[in-house]
Parts: structure tokens; C-alpha cells; sequence
């Protein structure tokens, strides 16, 4: 990852948009998945509050591999308030450090990932949340924040955006369905943790999420779009791009979930969307195409491909209730695709 000024800047313009900054001061706060897309970007806003804001927080980068986390951080690692906790979903997690909050992002979320291990994409997605909220029970001051997913709504036949208590129609004897099936699975664990222990915690639900800290691996469009141009392609899109998403710019995502985990009412779940980039998937392409220089093309997806596929042809969200907690997106599509191509050449 380069941390250039603009990414820096950026990382501090959305960090203004969380409405309780002082919240975070001088708390302890556990990230799982923390080399992923999503939680990288977490990671490094918390940096940029204690940088930027004196917050203090301390750090701790929950992960599979030290080498795998080294690599994304770099030098970063050896900041004083950033600390390395070894993590796997699939295994108990014990420890003894007092943990103010926890955000909880590790879970298969690549295609590929997900139709290759449905198995472990479950059991990491269900137990690995068990095993952190049975953490919270022995550690009561301590919140937890789960990162769902937009898939959980399933089908729908319009194409308003989800709001929160809205749910459609998931194949669970489709394999993958493993992942939004887990997803809702974890969301209902939390709620009864809630119920039983009096655990608090809160739900947030991204839409499509795409930025520079995406990783190689992510075989995602909005993850694929951007190597294509900068490998000097054309985009190459596998199908008529007409399925609606909502998308988001990593470090707006990033504020979104410290909002929550600041301000969010325990035992709720909150959309993650900008409402200025629900867009079909045809229309990012060209946004990132745009902004490369470059065409979008059309080919016929693989088997394997279309196995992957998100079932959702509507996937767009309802992020009022997160913006009533005084956030607000920073970052439209166009300016994102810009953004996001500038950082990778």
C-alpha cells in the first residue's frame, strides 16, 4: 500500500465526518481481517486520528499471517500504537488483552474464495463470530462491531433500495449461498448474545466496496475493473452489467463503520451506502474506464464464473439510518474510479 498525501488526505477528510471522534480516545480496538480491503482501510484511519487528532488509540491488527500483515503495513508496523494479534476465524480465539472495541471483518468475500471453500467460508463466517462475542462475555465494557454484508437482503423484484428490515429470498441449497446464509447466521448470533449475555453489539451492512486497498487476490469487478486499466487494458466485463449495487469508496466505508461503532444503537444494524454511487455494474465500469483512458468490452463468462456470481440483481441500500448518526459520504463514483487508479499507477 502507498501512503501517498492524497491517500492520507483522503483518510483525513472522511475521518471528519465521524460524529464522535472523542469517543476513540485512548481506547483499545481489535480488527480481524485486517489485511482485507475493508479493515486495512480501518486501520489506517485510526492511524491518522492519533496522527492527526491525538486520539491514542491503541491498534491491533488481527490477522492470519505476520508476514502476510507486514507486507500490507510496511513500515507502519513498528508504530508504537500499532500492535499484531495472530487471528484465524476457524479456531477459538483466547487472549488476555482488555479490548474496548472490536471490529469484526475477517470472512471470505472474493468469488473465487467463496466457491472454492463454501465449508470454510460458513464455519469462519458463523464460528468465528461465536468465538469473539463469547470474548465479549468475559470482557462486558467491550463492543462489538460484526461487518455483514448487502447480501443478506437476497432477492428482490424492485428496485427501491433495501432499508434494514427489509429480506428476500436466498437459495440455501445453492453452495453459494454459503455466504450470505453464514452472514445472516453471524447477525442472528450477535442479536442473541444480546438477548442471553446482554452483549453489545452492532451490525453494519456495506454494499459493493472497491478503492486502492483492495487486494491481489480479490477477483471482485470493482476490485478486476481497475487492474484492467492499469495493465493497460481494456475492461472486460462477463455479462450485460445491469445488476444495481451500491457502491462505496474504502475510507468512506471506513468512516461509516467507526460511526457506527461509535454512535450506533446496540442490537442494530446499519446500510453502508453512498447515495450518490448506486449505480449499475455496466455504469462503474465505464466510470473506471473514463477515468483510465480506456473501453469496456464484453466476453462470455465461464461456468466457473457465473457460478460465483452475486444472485442479486438489485443490491442497492438505504443508508439513511447511518446518515442520521451524522455521517456523510465524501467520494462520488467518478471521483473514486480517479482516485482508486491514481494510487495503483
Amino acid at each position: 500500500m502507498k501512503y501517498t498525501a492524497d491517500y492520507l488526505e483522503d483518510l483525513a477528510k472522511a475521518a471528519a465526518n465521524i460524529p464522535d471522534i472523542d469517543a476513540l480516545k485512548g481506547k483499545s480496538v481489535l480488527i480481524t481481517g485486517a489485511c482485507g480491503m475493508i479493515c486495512s482501510a480501518v486501520a489506517d484511519m485510526l492511524m491518522a486520528l492519533n496522527d492527526n487528532n491525538g486520539c491514542n488509540i491503541g491498534i491491533y491488527l488481527a490477522a492470519r499471517s505476520e508476514k502476510k500483515t507486514s507486507l500490507r503495513y510496511g513500515e507502519r508496523m513498528s508504530r508504537s500504537d500499532v500492535h499484531y494479534v495472530e487471528y484465524d476465524a476457524t479456531r477459538p480465539f483466547n487472549t488476555d488483552i482488555p479490548f474496548d472495541y472490536i471490529i469484526h471483518g475477517a470472512s471470505n468475500a472474493d468469488p473465487k474464495a467463496i466457491m472454492s471453500k463454501p465449508v470454510e467460508t460458513m464455519t469462519a463466517n458463523i464460528y468465528g463470530t461465536q468465538s469473539l462475542l463469547e470474548y465479549t462475555v468475559s470482557h462486558s465494557k467491550c463492543r462489538l462491531l460484526y461487518i455483514s454484508s448487502s447480501e443478506v437482503y437476497g432477492r428482490k423484484q424492485s428496485e427501491q433500495p433495501y432499508t434494514e428490515d427489509e429480506y428476500g429470498y436466498v437459495d440455501i441449497l445453492n453452495p453459494r449461498s454459503c455466504y450470505p446464509t453464514s452472514k445472516r447466521a453471524a447477525e442472528t448470533l450477535c442479536a442473541s448474545f444480546r438477548k442471553e449475555h446482554g452483549t453489545d453489539a452492532v451490525i453494519v451492512r456495506p454494499g459493493h466496496v472497491y478503492g486502492p486497498t483492495m487486494t491481489e487476490t480479490d477477483s471482485r469487478a470493482s476490485s478486476q475493473f481497475p487492474r484492467d486499466i492499469v495493465s493497460g487494458s481494456d475492461i472486460v466485463m462477463k455479462s450485460k452489467g445491469s445488476q444495481l449495487r451500491s457502491y462505496c469508496y474504502m475510507t468512506d466505508c471506513a468512516s461509516a463503520i467507526l460511526s457506527v461503532l461509535v454512535a450506533g444503537v446496540s442490537g442494530e444494524a446499519y446500510n453502508i451506502s453512498n447515495r450518490n454511487s448506486v449505480v449499475t455494474i455496466r455504469q462503474m465500469a465505464e466510470a473506471f474506464a473514463k477515468a483510465g483512458g480506456r473501453k469496456v468490452v464484453f466476453d462470455i463468462p465461464s461456468s466457473a464464473e457465473l457460478a460465483g456470481y452475486n444472485m442479486m440483481d438489485n443490491s442497492s441500500l438505504d443508508a439513511t439510518k447511518l446518515e442520521r448518526l451524522g455521517w456523510k459520504a465524501e467520494t462520488g463514483m467518478e471521483e473514486g474510479a480517479a482516485k482508486t487508479l491514481a494510487q495503483l499507477t
